[in-house]
């Protein structure tokens, strides 16, 4: 099927059509995407030639037996799958709370993993009838084109939209397992790093991520051509701090991330007189549109409570010029 482009429509693609093609895509059978959509396998037939008049392109290859997807069609299915996935997910989560409060926010995943999910708890025991929603992912999403109430972002002021509230601000200190240090020769100063081995992301060296390396702290305590006794990289931070956790070798980490681990004890911090201030920082950006709600307005004040600890736990006094009220 080929039109010419003076007979190719504009007006939006049916979703039932959608529907038809996707399942048909992904069966590459008629009958098994009627009985699945319930609908006659007729139906299915004339919902994907009505779209296929509408595209303009034929989307599969009709053989005796079976069908398969055009290049068209291929084109087309890498769109509408993961568009009906996040719709049906969508539906369902309203279906779910419907009466009910919730609260939802999107982070990165390291951010996640290590500081937000351990206290929420918490939360939690304090507020049973509120579900709460992370989006835990290393792609900033905008509030003002999604479904989510807040956002926890990294990165240093200049980055931050107006109205961002700063959280708490960042060191990098060496930490390691105690049964690590116990058995090792003795660490006391950066050259003694030679005797480990050196725990960092894969990527920091090629990204914005630089002031997080070994080498830049190297270069700050002047040892900058030091090497140590191997190396490791790993995806994200909290793939480091386990990697130290376990014994594997000294990682060089976001002190508010790992806080309690020192004050348990799981980790230690061999040169703590060797800190080193980052630019950057941790923020809460709140939506417009979310920020008048009581359960948001609690769920705001919570992390504002739990970042005041987090600050006093790493000695963090934040500039007043970037903290902003949420009221």
């Amino acid at each position: 099927m080929q039109h010419s482009k003076t007979h190719l429509r504009t007006r939006p693609i049916s979703a039932g059509q959608l529907r038809a093609f996707e399942a048909v895509a992904r069966h590459l059978n008629f009958r098994a995407a009627s009985e699945e959509l319930a609908l006659t396998q007729s139906a299915v037939s004339r919902q994907i030639q009505a779209l296929e008049e509408e595209v303009g392109l034929s989307l599969f290859h009709r053989h005796t037996r079976s069908v398969e997807l055009t290049g068209a069609g291929g084109v087309l299915l890498r769109a509408v799958s993961p568009s009906l996935e996040r719709i049906d997910g969508a539906v369902r989560q309203i279906r779910q709370s419907a009466g009910r409060k919730s609260v939802s926010l999107t982070t990165f995943a390291s951010f996640a993993s290590m500081w937000l999910i351990p206290r929420l708890e918490a939360f939690q025991h304090d507020n049973p009838d509120m579900d709460i929603r992370i989006d835990a992912s290393d792609v900033a999403i905008e509030l003002d084109t999604s479904d989510l109430d807040m956002a926890m972002r990294y990165g240093p002021a200049a980055t931050m939209p107006a109205g961002a509230i700063r959280l708490f601000g960042e060191q990098l200190t060496p930490v390691a397992s105690p049964w690590l240090l116990k058995s090792s020769p003795r660490l006391k100063k950066p050259e003694d790093l030679v005797h480990f081995a050196l725990i960092e992301a894969g990527d920091s060296h090629s990204t914005h991520m630089e002031w997080l390396t070994w080498r830049r702290w190297l270069e700050v305590h002047g040892t900058p051509k030091l090497e140590g006794k191997r190396w490791l990289y790993f995806n994200y931070a909290y793939q480091m701090v386990q990697a130290a956790l376990t014994g594997q070798g000294i990682v060089l980490a976001r002190l508010p991330l790992i806080a309690e681990s020192l004050a348990s004890g799981d980790l230690i911090e061999p040169l703590p007189q060797m800190r080193l201030e980052s630019p950057m920082a941790y923020w809460l950006i709140v939506g417009a549109r979310s920020a008048v709600r009581p359960e948001v307005k609690a769920f705001c004040d919570w992390l504002m409570a739990q970042s005041a600890l987090t600050r006093q736990a790493i000695g963090d006094v934040p500039d007043p010029d970037t903290v902003d009220d949420i009221d």
